[in-house]
């Protein structure tokens, strides 16, 4: 007997989590707040900007803001940006058909609202150089972005993993801002990344229990190789490393308040019945966390010494 072509499991696993997915759609409506992003932005501290309106030109002393909060708010909408991008990833794995389809469209028509709200708020305020964010825009959204996931399950995998760091980053950097108005938009942008969230994840612990062995892989492969959507943004690796060391997002927080809460939350640890390959997998999670242990604890002496170092300076 021929073993079934990849294209028929993709439509089993699809087919087997569609009454899932309707239940999870029903549950996220009723628990989904309507809000408008004209109403998160403090309009009465706009003023024109040099060009064809003749206004001020944009200086960084103008931006009261931290640099890694702007370099984290930054690459924030930057990466919500790419909307387009993601919208197609989805739609081409998941559908645009029954309870899929209806998800599919409204996640796009949620995270619509971000970009907008977000690049609003920061034109208003002159948080950033309006001239590099359009330029960091125009290149970030003309490459695009694939997620180059091999099978559904790793889709799945990846969207549960990065809309959980994604309320992470926004709420971090809200809370970092100094900023009230900033720091309420934020959070309201976290409370929609909050709720995709948990629709992914019950969705992926319903595929653990429809194919246990085989969503484990997938987890592992996901959390081991992890990579947030924004990495091709121009000098992502420096902003990174800012907003790290700034205690915004860091490997400490990726692993404490993202991996382990969800493997916790979907028993992966302790999830019994698992054949050779997800016991593999599971063992192969469980050395990930010690590596991103031992890699956090580095990382926070080496932002320490850099920090004791620019207070050194700045004594002298």
């Amino acid at each position: 007997m021929t073993s079934p072509s990849p294209s028929h499991h993709v439509r089993d696993i699809l087919t087997e989590l569609e009454p899932s997915v309707a239940r999870l759609l029903d549950r996220h409506l009723a628990a989904a707040q309507t809000w408008m992003p004209h109403s998160y932005v403090p309009w009465s501290t706009a003023r024109d900007f040099d060009g064809p309106l003749d206004g001020e030109p944009w200086r960084p002393e103008q931006s009261a803001l931290p640099p890694a909060v702007r370099d984290s708010l930054l690459v924030n909408l930057l990466t919500e940006d790419n909307l387009p991008s993601y919208h197609f990833e989805i739609a081409t794995r998941f559908g645009r058909d029954g309870a899929w389809g209806t998800w599919v469209h409204r996640w796009t028509a949620e995270e619509g609202r971000h970009a907008d709200a977000l690049r609003t708020y920061l034109h208003a305020t002159r948080a950033v150089d309006p001239v590099e964010l359009e330029r960091c825009r125009m290149r970030q959204v003309s490459a695009g972005y694939t997620s180059d996931q091999p099978t559904v399950l790793h889709a799945m995998a990846y969207v549960t993993v990065q809309e959980l760091a994604t309320r992470e980053a926004h709420r971090n950097a809200g809370a970092a801002c100094g900023d009230p108005v900033g720091k309420l938009l934020a959070s309201r942008i976290a409370a929609d990344e909050n709720l995709h969230m948990l629709f992914y994840r019950d969705l992926f612990a319903d595929a653990l229990t429809i194919a246990p062995d085989a969503a484990t892989v997938a987890l592992a492969d996901v959390v081991c190789g992890f990579q947030m959507p924004g990495t091709a943004i121009t000098g992502f690796q420096q902003r990174a490393l800012r907003i790290a060391a700034a205690g915004i997002y860091h490997l400490g927080i990726h692993r404490e308040h993202v991996v382990l809460p969800l493997l916790r939350s979907l028993r992966v640890m302790t999830r019994t019945g698992l054949g050779p390959a997800g016991e593999a997998a599971r063992d192969r999670l469980g050395r990930h966390l010690d590596q991103l242990r031992a890699m956090a604890e580095r990382f926070q002496e080496l932002y320490e010494r850099m920090e004791a170092m620019t207070h050194a300076g700045a004594r002298r």
